[in-house]
């Protein structure tokens, strides 16, 4: 299965060039070229990785671009694309990675690979935990989860009495009255 990738950026020119040097290395690349787009596509479809630009139609394009990523339910990576890099601003847009334009193609890829590596690690020690954690929760004292019964009178008459068995706690109980 190809790894699906959202290419945005609002120039032309880089957007089929990135696509291009995307499907030629494998993967299955749609585009948007406007935030309000992808934002659009993001919500219809599921992608592996998103990656955009930072600033389109507005400075905060790329911003509002990345959110949507990160509320999507399939969680893709995300990638921000500018020209305009400013200090220290990786991991504070909320992006994974920050990509400088222009980019040597073969840097571009690795850093997406190893991107989407990490990100996939990443979600799959999230659902490990999540498959911990309510058995740990129950066993620190939190209330264990409550299974709805279900069953129907019908069957609770059919069924066979379990014989109570005599325990020596209640033989002692007994004996103390």
């Amino acid at each position: 299965m190809k790894r699906r990738i959202l290419l945005v950026d609002d120039e032309v020119a880089i957007l089929l060039t990135l696509k291009a040097v995307l499907e030629i290395s494998g993967f299955e690349v749609e585009t948007a070229a406007s935030a309000r787009e992808a934002k659009m596509k993001i919500r219809a479809h599921e992608y592996h990785m998103v990656i955009t630009d930072m600033r389109m139609e507005s400075d905060r394009a790329g911003m509002e671009v990345v959110a949507a990523a990160k509320k999507s339910a399939c969680r893709p990576a995300v990638a921000m694309l500018t020209a305009y890099p400013m200090p220290r601003s990786e991991g504070e847009d909320g992006a994974d990675k920050l990509l400088v334009k222009p980019m040597n193609t073969s840097e571009l890829l690795r850093q997406l690979e190893a991107l989407l590596v990490t990100h996939e690690d990443a979600k799959c020690k999230e659902a490990e935990a999540e498959l911990i954690r309510p058995a740990s929760a129950s066993q620190n004292g939190a209330p264990k989860p409550t299974v709805k019964q279900t069953s129907k009178p019908a069957l609770r008459k059919s069924a066979q009495p379990v014989p109570a068995q005599k325990t020596k706690p209640t033989a002692k109980l007994a004996q103390a009255r």
